[in-house]
């Protein structure tokens, strides 16, 4: 057992979650996931953060009292103002390793729901699979080959996530 603030004093190398006092260690990346996760990022960033739109990887985002989560990327539509926001991202976004298992990634995008996240976005750079995820809808895959948001739109295209044209 490790209290919150020992946790959060503590640099982790690789970083962990925090679940009830729990550390649990995040599945990492290989190639796969590392190139995907940048790919990513560089897109949204050069296309939205003009419009005050916000891209952080691997940021600590306390989801309950007792639990903080890393997802792959964070977006935010404004600055939360906390080291480690327990402002609800506008879409976590978590990138599939090998080791990943299902009914671990459906715990943790609960948990970024449950807190007020309007959106998750999995992908699965093996099968270049995504995924979207809410509160109202559940997970559902995308087909259409573009992760979307309404409200405001924010749009990444498979294409340009998987670097193909």
């Amino acid at each position: 057992m490790v209290s919150l603030e020992e946790y959060l004093e503590t640099v982790y190398e690789p970083d962990c979650d925090f679940v009830d006092g729990q550390l649990e260690e995040r599945a990492l990346g290989e190639w796969k996931h590392g190139e995907l996760q940048m790919l990513i990022g560089a897109y949204l960033i050069g296309r939205y953060r003009g419009q005050g739109v916000s891209v952080i990887s691997e940021l600590r985002v306390r989801v309950t009292p007792s639990r903080v989560r890393i997802p792959d990327l964070a977006i935010y539509l404004e600055d939360p103002q906390q080291r480690v926001p327990t402002v609800p991202p506008y879409i976590a976004i978590e990138i599939l390793s090998p080791d990943d298992r299902m009914s671990r990634i459906e715990k943790r995008i609960a948990d970024f729901l449950n807190m007020g996240a309007k959106h998750v976005w999995l992908i699965d750079p093996e099968t270049r699979q995504a995924y979207t995820a809410t509160a109202e809808e559940g997970l559902r895959e995308v087909k259409s080959g573009v992760l979307r948001t309404a409200d405001p739109v924010i749009e990444l295209p498979l294409s340009e996530a998987f670097g193909v044209s």
